[in-house]
């Protein structure tokens, strides 16, 4: 399949001309000087001096500034990393997904519009990285050898306001805060080609809510929700446990981007997974998307039978992929187990990272949807275990500082007619894969002054069962399972 060439957008705020369209009606022999002719072109009309914008990757690479290679272009936003590939006639390749671009800014403007829609400008010589340093300082360093005699202050120019966006910069950023970049997911790979194991090692590696000892868990210490407009600035010494509250779209005038339904079955999988451990536990939602009515259908949850952090356990999980389900990965589920189910900083900042992942390549959009079960919260009313869908907006252009903004996500829930062997044979193997566990719920030890924590599951289910009540007596079996692994 042929690369796509992207350009840059018309009206950006940073205007940085393609290479190839530097100046209409010039051969390139016009507008890029010789190489060791101290910039100077006979019969230029614009003069004896090469202005920054006349500097192009070619120029660079001509005259041995630069060196094409792979892997050595790299673009830090909002937490996020890009990867590009240097051509030897200076286009860029992201290795994503092989797109070809023929400018630092054209390819800085796609990536920063992934993570933030809002994006005017990519400005991308002060936002493209050659081996860890920006394309501006080699274009300053070419000035300084081939145009010596140029002023200070003209050679510091940068393109038509690039300089001003800098502190968007999100390598120099996270060295401010003292902070680490967001971890990589696994699924820089073609979705299509990942297999169950894989995606669960993805979504268990960056999770990192507490790899401490199991059963020491959140139930001794409650942690307080804080409201988003508190947060201010990104703060390296607030705790990324720190819970915050979700934000309604109407609150901030906006509307929902995406309508959601989830299968009633994935609620009650995913309610009877966090049921089973004092320790917090993860998995993947399987449906589809359509584009024409922007309806994202969760189908299957698909629990990750591995401990948190541990990538050697993800090998457990059996290898069956959804996609010969036709179904696609749309999004994550995990656990708070004794807390309300509310995002924390951490959760917010995976759950950015896999938007981003899950997008898709091009101008598409696929939305990644998260859920958050909390199911032995005291402040849930009644028994029925609290299951908080989220998603996260990138912060203001003018904040790229700031965390990005959990949002509360409107659901339709979808009464399936029966439970399916599927979901029945994913409970079984749960039950055995936390038998005898350390931090397994003692199911019956009293969860309340009149309900011990079996009856509490049995409640919480009760509310998500189909409409054919003719598998009661296989979850009479399941619950029985319990009994004796606890």
């Amino acid at each position: 399949m042929a690369a796509l060439v992207a350009t840059s957008p018309g009206g950006d705020e940073c205007l940085e001309e393609d290479e190839d369209e530097l100046e209409p009606g010039l051969d390139e022999a016009e507008a890029e000087p010789e190489a060791g002719s101290g910039a100077k072109v006979a019969g230029d009309t614009r003069g004896a001096v090469l202005t920054r914008r006349g500097i192009t990757l070619r120029v660079l690479l001509r005259d041995g500034l630069l060196e094409p290679a792979r892997g050595v272009l790299s673009i830090y936003y909002l937490g996020k990393k890009f990867v590009g590939d240097l051509g030897a006639d200076g286009t860029i390749t992201w290795q994503e997904t092989g797109q070809v671009f023929n400018s630092p800014s054209a390819w800085a403007t796609h990536c920063k519009r992934l993570v933030n829609p809002a994006k005017k400008s990519g400005c991308g010589w002060a936002s493209v990285r050659y081996k860890g340093q920006k394309l501006d300082q080699y274009k300053a360093a070419w000035l300084r050898k081939h145009q010596p005699n140029v002023p200070p202050a003209e050679e510091s120019l940068a393109s038509e306001g690039e300089e001003e966006e800098m502190p968007e910069d999100e390598e120099e950023e996270a060295t401010r805060e003292g902070r680490a970049p967001v971890p990589e997911l696994a699924v820089t790979k073609k979705l299509e080609e990942r297999s169950k194991k894989q995606q669960c090692k993805s979504l268990a590696e960056p999770a990192g809510m507490d790899h401490g000892p199991p059963a020491k868990r959140l139930e001794s210490k409650p942690r307080v929700p804080v409201r988003y407009c508190t947060l201010g600035t990104r703060d390296s010494a607030r705790s990324p446990q720190t819970l915050v509250e979700v934000t309604s779209f109407a609150a901030i005038n906006k509307f929902q981007p995406f309508n959601v339904a989830i299968s009633s079955n994935v609620l009650l999988l995913l309610d009877f997974h966090s049921h089973l451990t004092r320790s917090e536990v993860v998995g993947y939602l399987g449906g589809r998307w359509d584009t024409n009515t922007q309806l994202l259908t969760v189908l299957r949850a698909f629990p990750c039978r591995t401990r948190l952090g541990d990538a050697e356990a993800a090998g457990a999980v059996e290898e069956e992929s959804l996609f010969l389900r036709g179904l696609s990965l749309v999004g994550w589920y995990h656990s708070h187990p004794f807390g309300p189910a509310l995002p924390s900083l951490h959760d917010i900042d995976a759950q950015m990272d896999y938007q981003l992942k899950l997008q898709g390549s091009g101008n598409s959009f696929q939305p990644c949807l998260a859920l958050i079960c909390g199911p032995y919260y005291h402040g849930n009313p009644g028994v029925e275990s609290k299951i908080a869908p989220f998603w996260v907006m990138p912060p203001p252009e003018q904040r790229p500082n700031d965390y990005g903004i959990p949002m509360d996500v409107e659901v339709a829930y979808i009464q399936d007619g029966f439970l399916t062997n599927d979901v029945l044979q994913e409970m079984t193997l749960l039950v055995e894969f936390y038998k005898g566990a350390p931090d397994l719920v003692k199911f019956q030890e009293l969860w309340s002054q009149d309900q011990t924590y079996l009856d509490k599951l049995k409640g919480s289910l009760a509310s998500r069962t189909p409409k054919d009540q003719s598998f009661t007596h296989v979850l009479e079996q399941i619950y029985s399972l319990l009994k004796l692994s606890s």
